[in-house]
């Protein structure tokens, strides 16, 4: 064991997820943020009928017969938006770039609600207010000046609305280009292209029923009690039923181990918890492949020796195709390689293909540990393979359950944000329209920076995000933003992307999800999928942060006439009546009939899931079988000395880029996020002990990345797999290092050597 000293800001948290440490960060969010009586009441309409869509997670909401549907981080993002600071055209005054680049990200959103739009003052370094009608009209002149369309890219965030995502992807294809980088690109993008491939759609089949039937969960590479929160009562019920809940995951995470349930009178009023996982297996960064084939080789062998009575022959051989080049590749991986690239051992992996063999129904919930590496596509399928071995897709109880981040970042794509847009989508708008829309393939984001590196994008338009700071090597990322001659921002909060300033830079304020969005014909509702297909709508009430912000679909429009002075798009009518937007969503987009109808029944409706059906929209009618060669998801280049494996991971004050606060109570970091997750073997073989300043230095055949003087501290994390917080360790992945079926960049998976700082 490595000497365990004191180190500022580290100390252990002994509580579960939840419970009344949950409350308590709750009540704090309400007291430094909104600091108004608005705040129980705004809190209480969250993910309720009539009320508005957490613009957080997308873990569906169940009913509403609870006396609250939000959790922990959910009323964190609540608040975050429902503020009451605010950034004002006289803090500009008072404030260059140059000095606001050196604040660090959660103190720029801290600041709080934008309340005008600016425009970059290249003489004085500073943003001043500029009119509406001068924005628009400047930037789609400059939107009409470049020699191509496809100099220009239009990033889409996942807390886009169904009808700003609409009308965005319509404004750039009018436009004439298909560039449509897109959060999803960094997250599930390997799931939007693994799952078409495997079963025929992009998305998960199940629903929240099918956890009341489930008999297993297998849960791979993700962390509920941050990232999807409300995921957590799911897992409760499940777990206080006696639903197994096998988890596979480099770090112990507290949330996967034991939970309390802030709705639980027993367990708030006798500080009781609820065990969530029944096994938990510290599998390797990159051991998912090589864990999955292990289990489906064990239960391949189990068939033979159980006279075929594991697999379910009957579905594989009526709605599958590929099973035996599966099975052979199954055969031929050695043990001996499954056991080296996964971590486990043969006797972990064989308890749990018995596991799997005893239930008649199993869901697999999987994240980010899975998707974001250099096979992330791959990985996908396997989870996939497995599902299909015992017809775990299309019956009750099963199937494969993505776990998305933000909460439409699924409609997002479902409404037509996809740099690969099919013919069949392109014919309706184009009949619907009366304009032809391009046909090529466009830029993702990771092809997308790399244009603003080579100089061959020029523009760049942002719904929303926080585009340079969450791609991977900000070495180059971030001075590429200045080679642009315009860049457009749209947002709630002031971001470090929105610092990168172009030739010509405008941050244009929108209407929040808490907040009244009231246009000519009146209040308005926007409509969200979550990560069930579910589709519902959301309506703010809240007064919004200033009488100068517009709405999403207003500002996209207002770009839209600018740029495109003969458009065939009624884009001033759509705005006054969203129902407008969604007529138009329904005449192009296959699942949405009788949209406006079904939105207004509480609830919502799902979206078509033919798989659900035993369906299989792929080119044969068949969900077909993947072959994984070998079990490694990339170079040997670690199997060299001290080579370690860099997971960035998110802390529970943060969601996605944004930070609430410093503070990462479940794995004891409070008030500092400068820090490197160890095992405590690892440190040992290296002379390091528990609070040492490291260096952490990526081994790439290109140039050197490093990340200085990063506090190491001991963690029970897989051995050869170390964690650093995301965004600030993404200065340590390169680009280029990226799942090439996806473009998701591998953030999950960096080869890294870690040493002693110099002495300063």
């Amino acid at each position: 064991m490595t000497t365990r000293r004191e180190v500022p800001g580290i100390r252990p948290y002994d509580g579960p997820a939840g419970g009344w440490g949950a409350l308590r960060a709750t009540a704090q969010a309400v007291r430094t943020q909104m600091e108004n009586i608005e705040a129980p009441i705004t809190l209480m309409r969250t993910n309720q009928p009539d009320g508005f869509d957490c613009p957080g997670c997308a873990w569906p909401d169940k009913e509403h017969k609870s006396t609250f549907q939000f959790c922990e981080n959910g009323a964190k993002a609540v608040t975050w938006e429902a503020t009451t600071k605010r950034v004002t055209p006289e803090f500009f005054e008072s404030n260059t770039v140059s000095s606001l680049l050196q604040r660090t990200d959660y103190e720029l959103e801290d600041l709080g609600r934008l309340t005008h739009p600016l425009v970059y003052d290249r003489a004085t370094d500073k943003f001043r207010a500029v009119e509406w009608e001068d924005a628009f009209a400047r930037i789609g002149e400059v939107l009409r000046g470049l020699s191509s369309p496809d100099e220009a890219e239009f990033y889409t965030s996942g807390r886009a609305s169904n009808e700003a995502a609409y009308l965005f992807q319509l404004l750039a294809r009018e436009y004439g280009t298909n560039n449509f980088p897109d959060c999803s690109n960094m997250c599930h993008e390997p799931t939007s292209v693994g799952l078409p491939q495997s079963i025929g759609i992009g998305k998960g089949t199940v629903s929240l029923d099918d956890f009341d039937k489930t008999e297993l969960i297998l849960s791979i590479g993700h962390n509920p009690g941050t990232n999807h929160p409300r995921m957590m009562g799911t897992l409760h019920e499940c777990s206080r039923r006696n639903v197994p809940i096998i988890v596979f995951n480099p770090l112990r995470e507290r949330a996967l181990e034991r939970f309390a349930d802030p709705q639980s009178v027993f367990e708030m009023a006798t500080f009781a918890s609820t065990r969530i996982a029944s096994t938990y297996f510290q599998l390797d960064a990159g051991g998912d492949a090589a864990a999955l084939k292990g289990i489906m080789k064990a239960l391949l062998q189990m068939d033979a020796e159980q006279g075929n009575t594991v697999l379910d022959h009957e579905f594989i051989a009526t709605h599958t195709q590929g099973f035996d080049a599966f099975a052979a590749d199954l055969e031929a991986t050695s043990w001996d390689d499954i056991e080296k690239a996964s971590g486990l051992t043969r006797e972990d992996i064989d308890e749990v293909a018995i596991a799997y063999a005893k239930s008649n129904a199993t869901i697999v919930t999987y994240g980010m540990g899975i998707t974001q590496h250099n096979k992330g596509t791959a990985n996908v399928r396997l989870i996939a393979d497995l599902l299909l071995l015992r017809g775990n897709i299309g019956k009750p109880g099963a199937g494969i359950c993505p776990l998305r981040g933000h909460s439409n970042v699924q409609g997002n794509r479902t409404v037509g944000i996809t740099e690969k847009p099919s013919a069949t989508f392109l014919k309706q708008i184009e009949d619907v329209f009366g304009f032809k829309p391009p046909a090529a393939h466009g830029h993702d984001a990771v092809q997308a920076m790399q244009a603003m590196i080579d100089g061959t994008a020029k523009a760049l338009i942002c719904l929303g995000g926080n585009f340079a700071v969450a791609l991977p090597d900000s070495e180059q990322c971030f001075p590429a933003m200045g080679k642009l001659d315009l860049s457009v921002h749209l947002g709630t909060k002031l971001n470090r992307s929105h610092l990168l300033v172009a030739k010509e830079t405008y941050v244009l304020p929108v209407v929040g999800r808490t907040e009244l969005d009231i246009q000519a014909t009146g209040r308005q509702s926007i409509t969200v999928e979550d990560s069930m297909s579910m589709v519902h709508a959301s309506s703010g009430k809240l007064k919004p942060a200033s009488e100068h912000l517009l709405s999403e679909p207003a500002i996209v429009a207002g770009i839209a006439k600018a740029a495109l002075p003969n458009s065939k798009v009624a884009w001033s009518e759509l705005v006054a009546d969203y129902d407008k937007i969604r007529d138009l969503i329904e005449q192009t987009v296959p699942g949405f009939e009788a949209f406006n109808a079904r939105i207004r029944v509480p609830g919502g409706f799902r979206m078509p899931l033919p798989p659900t059906e035993r369906v299989w929209p792929t080119p044969s009618g068949k969900a077909i079988f993947s072959v994984y060669g070998g079990v490694k998801e990339d170079a040997d280049v670690f199997g060299a000395e001290n080579v370690l494996r860099l997971i960035t991971i998110r802390s529970h004050d943060q969601y996605n880029t944004t930070i609430y606060a410093m503070d990462d109570r479940y794995r004891g970091v409070f008030g500092r996020r400068d820090v490197l997750f160890m095992n405590e073997d690892d440190l040992a073989a290296r002379g390091l002990e528990h609070g040492d300043l490291v260096d952490i230095e990526t081994i790439s055949a290109s140039r050197q990345r490093s990340l200085k003087k990063i506090t190491v501290i001991a963690y029970n994390i897989a051995p050869g797999s170390v964690a650093a917080y995301y965004p600030e360790a993404n200065v340590l992945v390169p680009l280029d290092f990226i799942d090439k079926e996806s473009g998701t960049p591998s953030y999950k998976s960096v080869p890294v050597h870690v040493v002693r700082s110099a002495q300063a």
